[in-house]
């Protein structure tokens, strides 16, 4: 008899956790942000426009993939997609193509670029993508800052390829490095025209209309603003690749939701 009570208690006291079990809230993870309706995949506009997205990889000035950086997917507010459209239409009929580099950037990427910039032990990238500048002087000189225009939604990093579009080799973690300001054959490769830096080049040779640069690839970023100004898009003069559409639709809203195609509607 004493053997059966135990065992009834410990049927009892089974069936009360599983009472108290069924009827406890459930802890769910909090559902990532998604973007505003007036965001579109790039892709869902225009498909033939080349997409390298640099942040999903390891070869940017970080040395690794930037926060936020889920899916290599071009985010933008569709007045700029549709710009990006317009001007792929023209450049088509030349015989070339844009790529684009980045596009919407959330601000978690934004933090993780301040967090690297203010690491002056992390020198990994700097034989590539900061030569020539001492990285204390990151934020002083205007490279990194705590917000990012890119962030609204309607700013864009690209550049042109000449048709048909040759492969470009993916980046080894951990190969030798070059100057981003190196002559095209030598600094590394990209399908892209001769812009005459790399892309994320940070020194003042990446300035649009740097007078150093001459020849062909003064003509190639001039190329790129003729095509691009015309719809809409203002260049940072800073920044040969680096253009944004106006009237931007969010001006003054910074988004934070991750780069993956869910985060847009109809993905």
């Amino acid at each position: 008899m004493t053997r059966m009570r135990t065992v009834l208690r410990a049927l009892v006291a089974a069936a009360a956790l599983l009472a108290v079990t069924a009827v406890a809230p459930v802890a769910h993870a909090e559902p990532e942000p998604r973007a505003p309706g007036e965001f579109v995949a790039l892709r869902s506009v225009d498909p033939t426009i080349i997409q390298e997205m640099r942040y999903t990889t390891a070869h940017t000035f970080l040395g690794e993939p930037v926060a936020g950086y889920r899916q290599p997917v071009c985010i933008l507010t569709r007045p700029a997609a549709r710009a990006l459209h317009a001007a792929q239409q023209r450049l088509l009929r030349q015989g070339y193509s844009l790529k684009v580099y980045d596009c919407y950037r959330p601000q978690r990427a934004v933090d993780h670029f301040v967090h690297w910039a203010k690491d002056l032990g992390d020198q990994a990238m700097k034989t590539e993508f900061y030569p020539r500048v001492d990285k204390s002087r990151l934020f002083e000189d205007g490279y990194i800052a705590e917000k990012s225009g890119h962030s609204r939604g309607s700013t864009v990093d690209l550049t042109v390829v000449r048709l048909p579009a040759l492969p470009t080799r993916p980046y080894r973690p951990g190969e030798a490095l070059t100057p981003c300001y190196a002559p095209k054959g030598e600094r590394f490769p990209d399908n892209s025209v001769d812009m005459g830096t790399g892309y994320d080049c940070f020194d003042t040779l990446s300035h649009t209309d740097d007078p150093r640069i001459q020849g062909a690839p003064r003509a190639n970023r001039q190329f790129l603003k003729k095509t691009l100004t015309g719809l809409g898009f203002v260049n940072l003069a800073e920044e040969w690749w680096h253009y944004t559409y106006r009237p931007e639709r969010f001006p003054d809203t910074y988004f934070d939701f991750p780069v993956t195609r869910r985060a847009v509607a109809g993905h």
